[in-house]
């Protein structure tokens, strides 16, 4: 029972005289503080809201080597400024552009464009996907592009 009582003695004092903090309030970045405020303002206005003309493009049938180009529109129906922070892809046959730096305030539209090169890729169905990194309360869209891609013949 002494060796419980010591221990427990012990392991109360090393808690208490490990979590000194000299200082902390030095150690603050007031500009993240300030970012942090903005964006509290921001989320009790109400989160941005993304709707898309649509999600998925299905570019049908092409050949080996074509390069496809889209557009998805979306609008902002929230009630705060949107931001697209960045923009992930399947493979890098695939580039996507953008608003950066720009944000997309509240009733406004923007264009997301998005190329795919085919070459390599014939010979079936392909299917790329663009992740879009937002500040939306989901802070994750997706858009879609598909269609078959067949090898070129040599005529």
């Amino acid at each position: 029972m002494k060796k419980i009582v010591i221990f427990s003695l012990i392991a109360t004092l090393g808690v208490f005289t490990s979590c000194k903090e000299s200082n902390a309030a030095a150690r603050v970045d007031k500009s993240k503080l300030e970012e942090a405020r903005k964006r509290d303002i921001d989320i009790k206005k109400g989160a941005p809201v993304i709707k898309f003309d649509r999600t998925e493009h299905n570019f049908g049938t092409v050949v080996d080597g074509d390069i496809i180009e889209t557009t998805f529109t979306l609008t902002n129906t929230g009630k705060s400024a949107l931001v697209i922070t960045d923009a992930k892809v399947t493979c890098g046959c695939t580039v996507p552009s953008w608003p950066k730096n720009k944000p997309i305030q509240p009733g406004e539209t923007a264009d997301i464009k998005v190329k795919f090169d085919t070459a390599g890729k014939g010979g079936g169905r392909q299917t790329k996907t663009v992740t879009l990194f937002t500040n939306t309360a989901v802070g994750r869209e997706l858009l879609k592009l598909k269609g078959t891609v067949n090898r070129k013949t040599n005529s």
